[in-house]
């Protein structure tokens, strides 16, 4: 089938993440099932832009906010556009598909004090998996690396010039190792050797049977420790990677060397954050301006 086709040519030659071509699979399914329902279309490749838009309107019709409902017509554009690569549709039916506008959202991130409160209030303890937890938090803060990049992350890995990180597409970066994560490398190790004497997995990072993590572990223990520092409703390892950037951005880095460091494709994904900047000027413009208020 041609979707197959499809998802095994982002797999393998775009080398897109499991997640993402999971993603579009997703996507595709829903469009064909509205094609099928609506239409009485069982062939995707067939539809052509009015039955894209109207399901754009069911799609909004249904309250699915703009920014997803633009991330499923990404996907079907590139569908389409891989039916054109392999000679199957000679044009792209997306090109006269208007999309709806996204709302612009400002990315969350955690207030400096309150990231210091997490590593110098909070307890963690001082076994194996408390001191593997506090690991999993500073390689999230001081490296602003991804979920799917600290869960794959080698012991091979950690070097003391930096820290080697295989990001999306198979795109290697090095990230600088700060002493405060140089130290927490070290007593982690020292415990996991002891915890797992016979271990010889190369992740660096183990789950508490000595195994690969998985992400909904992760996201346990992120929301449990930031839970305990912040009220704010979403407590993620991707709100980490924003309280990073910002953090960063804040204390005078310039946006190229975020970029490079958050493993950006372009500098249009780095520039949200100087939002939050702006944001934060205002703010002290206001209460600092005679005429202000």
């Amino acid at each position: 089938m041609l979707k197959e086709k499809f998802l095994q040519y982002l797999q393998f030659e775009k080398r897109y993440s499991k997640h993402t071509v999971t993603s579009y699979n997703s996507d595709l399914n829903d469009f064909r099932v509205f094609c099928e329902t609506s239409y009485n279309l069982s062939e995707v490749h067939e539809a052509d832009h009015t039955i894209i838009r109207s399901w754009v309107v069911n799609l909004m019709e249904n309250k699915l906010n703009p920014r997803s409902v633009n991330r499923k017509l990404t996907c079907l554009s590139s569908f389409f556009k891989f039916l054109m690569k392999i000679n199957v549709l000679k044009t792209n039916p997306l090109l006269k598909v208007v999309h709806p506008k996204n709302k612009k959202r400002l990315p969350v991130f955690v207030e400096e004090s309150k990231m210091e409160n997490l590593f110098n209030l909070v307890e963690f303890k001082d076994d194996f998996k408390g001191q593997r937890d506090k690991l999993i938090l500073i390689l999230f803060y001081t490296c602003g690396i991804r979920l799917s990049e600290l869960i794959n992350l080698k012991i091979n890995d950690v070097h003391k010039t930096g820290l080697k990180v295989l990001g999306k597409r198979n795109k290697e970066r090095i990230i600088p190792v700060i002493p405060a994560l140089s130290n927490q490398v070290q007593i982690y190790i020292g415990l996991k050797n002891k915890h797992f004497s016979d271990n010889k997995s190369e992740f660096l990072v183990l789950s508490d049977k000595g195994e690969k993590l998985n992400e909904k572990f992760v996201y346990r223990k992120v929301k449990l420790y930031l839970s305990q520092v912040t009220s704010m409703s979403k407590r993620s390892p991707h709100i980490i990677r924003h309280t990073f950037a910002t953090h960063m951005l804040n204390n005078g880095a310039g946006l190229n060397a975020i970029k490079e460091l958050l493993g950006h494709a372009n500098l249009a994904a780095t520039q949200i954050y100087t939002h939050n900047t702006v944001e934060k000027l205002k703010s002290v413009y206001q209460q600092a301006h005679p005429l202000a208020g």
